[in-house]
């Protein structure tokens, strides 16, 4: 099985070669940077093949040399297997984790949307932590983060924050990161010293472009109203917000980030996108049953994925079982331990299908 898949993408890259040494294509510049990126994506893989191949024939070869009547070539013929069988695991492993299919959307930039949940003020709190240590660990990486939409509470908490964060494999890093995070400390209202749990809840959704899907101009409806919270003279004078209503799925977006109606309005709409891109790829996947066999580690939004335990300075991902004691940290955007332990699990997921 794992060899007809190797011959198929040999087959493949060979045909590309031959493509690509065709004058009409070489001559015509769209087809031949089309090509020519196909051929790329598989030189990497296709070098691994020929070694894969070549242990193969060297570990049937040193078989047959080990009926040799030659006591000498019986011994080389030995090591040279013992050597050949002991490459051959790594090799494999390696070619099995190419052969994952990449996931199309692992370069998008991504809409992050942050929601206070059960915890009342102490919710909202914590809501903003996870922005803010989110907004660190962007910072860190050198992406951008531009709040889209923000309610806040009036403790210094977030009801709900809507932002884009633009860079270098923003989904890839993040996408893992949608569902419910929970909280374990003792707030500084309460005067018996008391541990409560509360929650707020992380969507994480690839930013979606034009090409993505095509949004009806007739099934949205645009209303201004006057923004609300800091902005300065423009506040409650100028018609600056912008709601819109996406009418087949009742989605509801909002921007007044901006004292522009129209960047408003350009924001709205990218926030709307995402949304309805990210509706299309969860129906996709409810289909795809073979992926869908646990809930568990899915991303699935409604599912407690994390606990941050402040007395114990401790963080767990309930989806793997990772628990690492440096919640400070973790809450001043060092996630890379995190972000890279969940990667590796879901790859090994995949892995086994493969």
């Amino acid at each position: 099985m794992l060899l007809d898949k190797l011959e198929e993408i040999e087959k493949k890259y060979d045909g590309l070669n031959e493509i690509l040494s065709d004058p009409e294509i070489f001559s015509d510049y769209t087809k031949s940077q089309k090509y020519s990126k196909e051929q790329s994506d598989l030189e990497d893989i296709v070098q691994i093949i020929k070694e894969y191949k070549k242990i193969l024939a060297g570990i049937e070869e040193a078989e047959e040399m080990l009926g040799a009547d030659d006591e000498g070539l019986r011994e080389l013929a030995e090591a040279e297997l013992e050597e050949l069988k002991e490459k051959k695991p790594a090799v494999e492993s390696e070619l099995k984790l190419m052969l994952i299919p990449k996931d199309p959307r692992d370069a998008k930039n991504i809409i992050i949307e942050i929601r206070a949940g059960t915890g009342g003020d102490e919710a909202g709190l914590f809501a903003a932590d996870l922005f803010r240590m989110y907004s660190k660990y962007a910072e860190k990486r050198r992406w951008k983060v531009e709040v889209m939409d923000m309610s806040s509470t009036g403790v210094g908490g977030i009801k709900e924050v809507v932002a884009s964060i633009q860079g270098k494999g923003a989904y890839s890093r993040l996408k893992y990161e949608s569902g419910t995070h929970r909280v374990q400390r003792v707030p500084d209202t309460e005067t018996q010293g008391r541990i409560h749990t509360s929650a707020a809840t992380v969507a994480v959704l690839p930013e979606a472009e034009d090409v993505d899907l095509k949004i009806e101009e007739k099934d949205l409806r645009v209303d201004t109203y006057c923004a609300s919270g800091p902005g300065g003279q423009g506040v409650n004078t100028t018609y600056s917000a912008v709601r819109i209503v996406h009418v087949p799925t009742g989605l509801i977006v909002q921007c007044q980030d901006s004292r522009s109606q129209i960047k408003n309005k350009e924001k709205a709409m990218k926030v709307l996108r995402s949304r309805l891109y990210d509706l299309e790829l969860e129906s996709q996947e409810k289909e795809r049953a073979l992926e869908r066999k646990s809930q568990v580690g899915s991303g699935d939004r409604s599912e407690r994925i994390r606990t941050y335990n402040f007395p114990q300075n401790r963080v767990t991902d309930h989806r793997i079982g990772l628990t690492l004691h440096k919640l400070s940290l973790i809450l001043e955007g060092d996630l890379d331990e995190l972000i890279e332990s969940m990667n590796v699990h879901f790859q090994a997921e995949k892995l086994k299908e493969v």
